[in-house]
């Protein structure tokens, strides 16, 4: 599998760093374009805010080895617009993080991330909040 794309979406959740260092070191070890994806839900209001804090993540992504970060916010529901993202982009990986929600609380908010699992047009990578640390990759080019 050679990875040119990979997506990361992004909440801006406190597992946040972690994912972005963690989709970094997978770009890093394969030379891969990394795009970090913000969806703005309908109701949010502070489009200034996420600017910022994409560009702070997007400086982090090139710190931890990422040569190709870019960045893009769009409007809508989560789960659709990365899988739309996805496919616009031809990503080859998604790797996205993992709240853990589970019961109730699932069935009644939804999970993003299980959607995406579930209607990607490609590989997604689940990455729990406990373990969003970068692994030590090494891959053969």
């Amino acid at each position: 599998m050679t990875l040119t794309s990979i997506l990361c979406p992004l909440d801006f959740s406190a597992a946040t760093p972690g994912l972005v260092a963690y989709a970094a070191a997978l770009a890093a070890a394969t030379g891969a374009e990394l795009r970090l994806l913000h969806v703005r839900e309908p109701q949010d209001a502070d489009a200034p805010a996420g600017a910022d804090r994409l560009a702070g993540l997007r400086a982090a992504a090139e710190r931890a080895g990422a040569v190709h970060v870019s960045t893009g916010t769009v409007q809508g529901e989560a789960a659709p617009e990365i899988v739309a993202e996805a496919g616009r982009r031809r990503a080859d990986l998604i790797v996205i993080g993992a709240h853990g929600q589970t019961g109730l609380t699932r069935f009644l908010m939804g999970n993003t991330a299980e959607v995406v699992l579930r209607t990607a047009p490609c590989p997604t990578l689940l990455v729990r909040a406990a373990q969003a640390a970068p692994p030590a990759l090494s891959f053969a080019q």
